[in-house]
């Protein structure tokens, strides 16, 4: 009788529990319903709506233009490249931080990390010093990059190195060596036990990887509008163009339901290998499978991803600052200071503290509605309704950011959301941008608690909240500030969305940057890569103090 009234107690728990994170998903749904479905929608049927007729037939007369097919072929020509690059250069890497121990590897695998956190106007002017006029290769040997090809495809492989080493290292790290070992023992090579082993296994977590850095290539905008000048442009740097210098709103609103397609059928792609990662496979802890490199061919490996990194990824970001001081040593950080009464209504300098409490607000909003909805997408029997939620949680990283931007402007400008003039317009689109990686970084480590626990809460009488402020909290207290940290240097990089809503007098950083990259002038230059340093500086602090406080099973990256 006693074990029949606690099968019942727990199964009114369950359905307490479920009930309760249908609850908390609305707040998040009601936050993107209104910050971001709505500006989306908004901008979109301005574009497509003239005279009170819906003008469908646009998209035909769009993709009829040959400059718009050219735009789409390369958009996806160099996201493919760049994924192809990105994965033959960093799988490597994935290996050796899966695999090998060595000194200095935490503070390797920040480095690593660094560029990925970085705005991507910073990536654009680190690279703008190495390949650029007057950069490194142009001082050395006269070579220059920007406004090719190459520039872009090599920033993109920097900016997405970290992506597969974190995802496919992270789950390389917990497959079983013993597997293949005995693959080995049965008589395989040891490229055919890894053919026939290990890659299977990996499989789903490479796939995973290829399509996040397909994603972020597919709808680069400030690597792109900085490195390809005129010559190069894709989908979210065309939107960017027809909005703010064209002014056609029917083509940007083409562009963007084009991109919108594209980006859902990544996003399903992307949601099925992670359903496959999660479900098919037997880990180990990640703590035995590393080792210290042996023999002649493994030091080399490791010696070879060293080499990749100084150069691939430190050396930008050291010509970077180098070009930061110049010939004329802190001159240009001294200029910072200084009201120039052009394109800056006040000091460029006061831009970093705008951007720090920007980001300090866009933080608290991010994990306030991220850890909502990942309490709320805990359940990973969750039916289609829960997995199309967390679909939705995604999409602002690849939903143009200047449609988002400019939707802002367009649909919250009367009561009774008049935010036009509003402050609070910044962190709420950089606030968009951070929630999933909010989501990523809780939902693996709330999914590890034992249900078992939360159930013997309700049972004992907790509510809903209480059992999670005594259960899952003390468990996930380092995810929340490891999200809280992706979520600043998300926040404090964001670009596309905050060019357009940024009051002239109150710029952020990459703002800041972008137009002093804008102006003639080595003065103006050397600022921009003083204001990136600086920004840069503050994005590598707290990644480092994120590498302290990171688990094994705290998110991918």
């Amino acid at each position: 009788m006693d074990l029949a009234r606690t099968e019942v107690s727990r199964a009114a728990a369950r359905r307490r529990g479920k009930a309760a994170r249908l609850g908390l998903m609305a707040v998040p749904v009601a936050f993107f319903a209104v910050f971001f479905a709505y500006p989306v929608t908004a901008i979109v049927a301005r574009g497509l709506k003239a005279d009170g007729t819906w003008h469908l037939g646009r998209l035909g007369d769009v993709l009829a233009q040959s400059d718009v097919r050219q735009v789409l072929w390369f958009t996806t020509w160099q996201a493919a490249v760049s994924t192809a690059l990105t994965l033959l250069i960093a799988l490597p890497g994935a290996y050796v931080f899966a695999r090998f121990e060595f000194p200095g590897k935490q503070v390797l695998r920040a480095a690593v990390t660094v560029p990925f956190v970085l705005p991507t106007v910073v990536v654009g002017t680190a690279f703008m010093a190495l390949v650029g006029r007057g950069g490194l290769l142009d001082d050395l040997w006269g070579v220059r990059l920007d406004t090719t090809v190459w520039a872009i495809l090599l920033a993109h492989v920097f900016f997405n190195y970290a992506v597969v080493v974190r995802t496919v290292g992270g789950l390389w790290s917990q497959l079983d060596p013993r597997q293949e070992e005995a693959a080995r023992m049965l008589g395989a090579s040891r490229f055919a036990a890894w053919r026939t082993v290990t890659l299977p296994a990996l499989a789903p977590a490479v796939a995973a990887a290829a399509l996040m850095v397909f994603l972020f290539t597919f709808t680069s905008f400030g690597v792109v509008q900085i490195l390809g000048g005129p010559a190069f442009s894709t989908l979210e740097v065309e939107i960017y163009r027809q909005t703010s210098e064209i002014f056609d709103l029917s083509t940007a609103a083409v562009l963007t339901m084009i991109q919108f397609v594209a980006v859902g059928a990544i996003l399903a792609l992307h949601a099925w290998t992670v359903r496959r990662r999660e479900t098919a496979l037997r880990l180990v802890d990640a703590s035995v499978t590393a080792r210290r490199p042996r023999g002649a061919g493994q030091w080399t490996l490791l010696g070879g991803v060293v080499a990749t990194v100084a150069v691939l990824l430190l050396l930008p970001l050291g010509v970077l600052v180098q070009r930061s001081f110049g010939t004329a040593g802190l001159g240009y950080y001294r200029a910072l200071a200084e009201d120039d009464g052009g394109v800056f209504l006040a000091a460029p300098i006061e831009a970093v503290g705008n951007s720090l409490r920007y980001a300090v607000t866009a933080t608290v909003i991010a994990v306030l509605i991220g850890g909502l909805a990942a309490v709320a997408l805990t359940r990973r029997d969750a039916g289609r309704l829960v997995r199309g939620f967390d679909a939705l949680l995604m999409l602002p990283l690849g939903v143009s950011a200047v449609t988002v931007g400019f939707g802002f402007l367009i649909a919250l400008d009367e009561p009774p959301l008049d935010l036009r003039a509003s402050w609070i317009l910044v962190p709420l689109a950089q606030a968009l941008v951070g929630v999933p990686f909010v989501v990523r970084t809780m939902l693996p480590v709330l999914r590890a608690v034992d249900t078992r626990l939360r159930e013997a809460a309700a049972v004992l009488g907790a509510s809903p909240w209480r059992a999670w402020r005594e259960v899952d909290l003390p468990m996930v207290r380092r995810a929340l500030l490891v999200a809280a940290g992706f979520a600043f240097a998300v926040s404090l990089g964001e670009f596309g969305a905050t060019m357009f809503i940024a009051r002239p007098e109150n710029p952020t950083l990459p703002v800041a940057v972008a137009r002093l990259l804008g102006r003639p002038g080595d003065l103006n230059y050397g600022q921009a890569m003083a204001l990136s340093t600086i920004l840069m500086i503050v994005c590598a602090v707290a990644l480092l103090v994120l590498e302290r406080l990171r688990t094994d099973r705290t998110g991918e990256f």
